[in-house]
C-alpha cells in the first residue's frame, strides 16, 4: 500500500540564518578612495531597479547606470545595493526618484563628478530616460584621448 502525501510528514523547513539577510537600507557606506591622486571613472550598473508610481501604485521599472569620479571616498558597493533595494516598495516620480539618488550620493561621497543615468522602462506606451549630473565647483575633466581601434583577436586562427 502506498503512503498518501499528508503520511510522509511535512516538508523539512529552512532554520534562520544566525545572521539575518540583508535589508533595504537608506544608509550609504563609504571607504577611502585607494587612488585620489587621479581622474578616475567607476561605472556602476543597477539593471533590476524597482519602485511604484506614486499615482497608480503600479509598479516602475529602470536600470541605472552611474558614472562617478570619486575625490576623497567612494561609494561601497553592497550599501549602495541595499540602498537601491530600499525604494522597491516606495511610489515615486522618475525624475524625482533619480534626482534624490544624486543627492544622496553626492552627500555621502562629495565626488569630483558624477552622473546618473536612469532608462525607465516602458509605462503608457512611452520610454522615460532621466539624466542628472552634479560637478564638483572648480573640477575640470581631463581631455579625452582617442585610441586606434584595433579588431578583437580570438587566438585562433
Amino acid at each position: 500500500m502506498a503512503k498518501s502525501a499528508a503520511s510522509k510528514g511535512a516538508p523539512k523547513q529552512r532554520e534562520m540564518p544566525v545572521n539575518p539577510p540583508s535589508a533595504p537600507s537608506k544608509e550609504l557606506h563609504v571607504f577611502p578612495n585607494p587612488a585620489p591622486e587621479r581622474d578616475y571613472v567607476i561605472q556602476f550598473q543597477v539593471p533590476e531597479f524597482t519602485c511604484h508610481c506614486p499615482l497608480t501604485g503600479q509598479p516602475d521599472f529602470a536600470h541605472f547606470t552611474i558614472d562617478m569620479v570619486c575625490d576623497r571616498l567612494c561609494v561601497e558597493l553592497k550599501s549602495l545595493k541595499m540602498y537601491f533595494w530600499s525604494y522597491r516598495n516606495e511610489g515615486a516620480f522618475h525624475e524625482k526618484v533619480t534626482n534624490t539618488i544624486l543627492d544622496d550620493i553626492v552627500k555621502a561621497t562629495d565626488p569630483r563628478f558624477i552622473r546618473i543615468t536612469a532608462k525607465w522602462y516602458v509605462r503608457g506606451g512611452i520610454y522615460t530616460n532621466v539624466v542628472a549630473e552634479h560637478r564638483k565647483k572648480g573640477w575640470k575633466a581631463q581631455p579625452v584621448v582617442v585610441l586606434p581601434q584595433h579588431p578583437s583577436s580570438t587566438g585562433t586562427l
